[in-house]
């Protein structure tokens, strides 16, 4: 008899172990189902679609481009669409935020203003070997919704139409510098290797640095952010710029003064 209490014992508290676990299945289930999970008989309901910037399109407004001006028109038309790029993600991610007014004073307004300086760049250089085109700055303005041009936002660096390259922002703000590529003098074939690697850099430097204000925030004293990830991204910045100056003047005349090009600065 004291032999058999063991096996009954042991089957009595295996008994009450698969109860438990069926109740406790029961209620992940029943939490699933109450949470939207899959499997739980609901779906949670998707967010609604965001709204998006969009612009009018300057390419097709352009006259024949000069063959000598083709490189520079096609690099600021890139530059305008990722300006678009850069206000949608600006948009996405200061969703609730401000007044309002916010949208126009923080996003669309800072948006035309680019534009408008890019757009005028476009017309120099066209005006340079031709007639200049004229009338192109009433397609600076852009507007939340409805019109034409609107590129896909992007979660890389990305360069700006005041000549600024930013990271995705975040709710520290984000990291934008100066841009060099629209800076830079006609790159010799030569060098276009080397030059386009070390451009390619200073965008993996700016994407490294907004990681870095992203996953510090809070740390450090007031001057953590200087002292800690501008410091450095500038130290990164005059090596990488060096470099592509020294690849230019390989073969024709140095690039000057490129090095004030390095500092850059948190904007929120």
């Amino acid at each position: 008899m004291s032999r058999a209490l063991p096996k009954y014992n042991k089957r009595r508290v295996a008994a009450v172990g698969g109860a438990a676990a069926v109740v406790l299945s029961g209620a992940v289930i029943a939490g699933s189902a109450l949470a939207g999970e899959p499997g739980g008989g609901t779906k949670a309901r998707p967010l609604a679609a965001a709204a998006a910037i969009t612009c009018p399109d300057v390419r097709s407004k352009l006259p024949a481009v000069p063959a000598s001006a083709r490189a520079e028109v096609d690099r600021n038309l890139t530059l305008l669409d990722t300006q678009i790029r850069e206000a949608n993600n600006r948009l996405a991610t200061s969703a609730g935020q401000g007044g309002p007014n916010f949208v126009q004073n923080a996003i669309l307004g800072p948006l035309k203003d680019k534009r408008v300086s890019t757009i005028d760049r476009i017309a120099i250089a066209i005006g340079r070997t031709t007639t200049k085109p004229q009338g192109l700055g009433t397609l600076a303005a852009c507007t939340l919704g409805g019109g034409q041009s609107t590129p896909a936002p992007q979660r890389t660096g990305t360069t700006g139409g005041t000549g600024m390259n930013t990271g995705t922002g975040t709710s520290a703000g984000a990291i934008a510098c100066p841009d060099v590529k629209s800076q830079l003098p006609a790159v010799p074939a030569s060098a276009r290797a080397e030059v386009d690697r070390n451009l390619t850099l200073l965008d993996t430097q700016i994407r490294e640095a907004n990681n870095r204000l992203a996953t510090s925030a809070g740390q450090g004293g007031p001057n953590f952010v200087q002292n800690a990830i501008l410091g450095p991204l500038k130290d990164k910045r005059v090596s990488t710029i060096d470099r592509i100056a020294i690849a230019i003047g390989r073969t024709t005349t140095k690039p000057q003064g490129l090095g004030t090009l390095a500092a850059c600065r948190l904007v929120k």
